[in-house]
């Protein structure tokens, strides 16, 4: 098997996938917080909140736009990179993918229209109501692709057929209810409600650090900080639920976010800082806290975390045991229309470990040939590479509790302080805008590096997923991608920034009205009439 194809088909779907993430936080989040937005111009009638409804969901139209653009070019590749992955597993991941797209996306889709078109045909609280919609099928989309995300990380409700050599769904309840899929769904839209909250809290402090929008910007703040601290503090509490799934159905990731090479005694402590060295098997210059890594992945100081070593260990004995089902496999394969219930009983012994002997097809044509040493390279292949995901777990977390902090601050500035910031506090927050976006990234690098070398885990290993072609081939659907999504950054990039410089302008003689008339009340009797 050419392993060259492999790779250059992992980074090209790495780099769309990762490519296409920039747009979804961002759509998620926002589709919220507009709708919140127009919710209090519902209550209030105040066309201030009208205005920023408009502004902010008009930058929400650019990014949704360019993220269905990238989000089509990955479907794609299933076809054309992953042929046998689409074989293989078809029947279970295309079902909630189908879905999306007839329940979410069509949903969202015509929503948007209403929501950009409808202004002066709805009235105030349809138009909230369609706003609701548009952000409620934004999460939709969300729930149903993390569902077919969170099968391939823990695949239930689904059996293989040796007669089709296919995976077939026999629970779609457990697919639906998988608390892999369940965990990262709320992980997810959580940290792209922070996402959200950050653009906007940074965008609104540069407005005040400008002397614009002044009003506008200082109401947008107040939501900001307090919706993005409630998501900031979400993502840290669901994310400790994701953790605890990674330990009770993917130990290998856990242990390769941890570093933890060999099995530690309960409680096990939390590596703060180390230097992976998986050639020597040890992490070097290691700080550790104490009990912390035992609460994450086992909620318990009484149960240990398998290290790297034993879990190698533990699939060489799958690997073993896989090639009984494999050989099973083999004679009902060979039997034609003659398989006998004997065949069938002895497959469906060791079919639960079919997927680790699948892991020597890398190394041999007959997995049954297989000689000593290529079963125990194919159990330490088990092991993904240790450095970027124990150091993006580790960005992915300091981040989100830097978070915590940026929120809590402005909250407070916001409730308690009449709205005003310090100059310095504001061009803290809109230097740190890309950060959510990072800790997105690397949180997607942990969760997707560290299921290596499956793609479906314990089912079907990354190089057999693949499809037959050519390495120039390859080369050329990854150049061409390179060009369409640098072309898409760069339109994105243009809008945003054209559409922040010249500011909330939708409404503006209205509102500018309504707020001279709102000062002019709030000054009192005595004060001179707005003109």
């Amino acid at each position: 098997m050419d392993l060259d194809i492999v790779e250059l088909s992992r980074l090209q779907f790495a780099m769309t996938a990762l490519y296409h993430f920039l747009f979804v936080p961002l759509t998620l989040g926002l589709s919220i917080l507009v709708a919140i937005m127009e919710t209090v111009y519902v209550m209030t009638n105040r066309p201030i909140w009208r205005q920023m409804t408009k502004f902010w969901g008009t930058l929400f139209g650019i990014n949704f736009v360019l993220g269905v653009a990238t989000g089509i070019t990955m479907e794609f590749q299933f076809g054309m990179n992953w042929s046998y992955y689409s074989h293989y597993v078809g029947d279970i991941f295309g079902a909630p993918l189908a879905i999306e797209g007839l329940m979410a996306f069509f949903l969202e889709a015509t929503f948007v229209g209403l929501f950009f078109f409808g202004w002066d045909k709805l009235s105030k609280v349809a138009h909230c109501v369609v706003t609701w919609l548009v952000a409620i099928g934004s999460n939709f989309s969300a729930l149903w692709i993390l569902i077919a995300n969170g099968w391939m990380q823990n695949p239930v409700g689904a059996t293989f057929n040796p007669m089709t050599m296919r995976m077939e769904m026999d629970d779609f309840a457990a697919v639906l209810f998988n608390p892999v899929a369940q965990a990262k769904f709320v992980h997810t839209v959580s940290a792209g409600y922070v996402t959200a909250s950050v653009f906007v809290l940074g965008v609104s402090a540069w407005y005040l650090l400008k002397g614009r929008h002044q009003d506008l910007a200082r109401r947008s703040i107040t939501v900001a900080a307090s919706f993005g601290l409630a998501s900031a503090l979400s993502v840290v509490v669901l994310g400790d639920e994701s953790g605890y799934d990674a330990g009770l159905n993917q130990k290998m990731k856990m242990a390769a976010i941890e570093a933890m090479w060999e099995t530690e005694p309960a409680p096990a402590s939390f590596t703060l800082f180390g230097i992976p060295d998986r050639e020597a098997r040890e992490t070097h210059y290691a700080f550790h806290i104490p009990y912390v890594m035992g609460l994450i992945g086992t909620r318990s100081l009484n149960t240990e975390i398998p290290g790297i070593e034993d879990l190698v260990a533990e699939a060489e004995g799958r690997i073993r045991n896989g090639l009984n089902a494999y050989d099973a496999l083999m004679e009902i394969r060979g039997a034609g229309n003659d398989v006998t219930p004997q065949m069938v009983s002895r497959f469906e012994e060791s079919s639960a470990d079919l997927g680790y002997a699948f892991l020597l097809l890398r190394y041999t044509d007959d997995p049954r040939t297989a000689t000593e040493a290529q079963i125990l390279q194919a159990a330490d292949d088990t092991v993904p590479h240790v450095f970027p995901i124990f150091w993006a777990f580790r960005i992915m977390v300091g981040l989100g509790f830097a978070f915590i902090g940026i929120m809590a601050y402005f909250f407070v500035r916001s409730s308690f302080r009449g709205m005003t910031y310090p100059r310095w506090a504001l061009r803290a927050a809109v230097i740190v805008i890309p950060a959510p976006w990072i800790a997105a990234e690397m949180g997607w690098i942990v969760a997707e590096y560290g299921r290596q070398p499956w793609t479906v885990d314990g089912i079907l290993p990354t190089a057999l997923s693949v499809s037959h072609l050519g390495v120039g081939e390859v080369l050329f659907t990854i150049a061409g991608f390179v060009v369409f999504y640098t072309v898409l950054f760069i339109i994105e990039m243009g809008l945003m920034l054209k559409y922040i410089r010249k500011g909330p302008v939708q409404d503006a003689e209205e509102t500018e009205t309504w707020m001279r008339r709102h000062e002019t009340r709030l000054a009192g009797p005595g004060a001179a009439p707005a003109e």
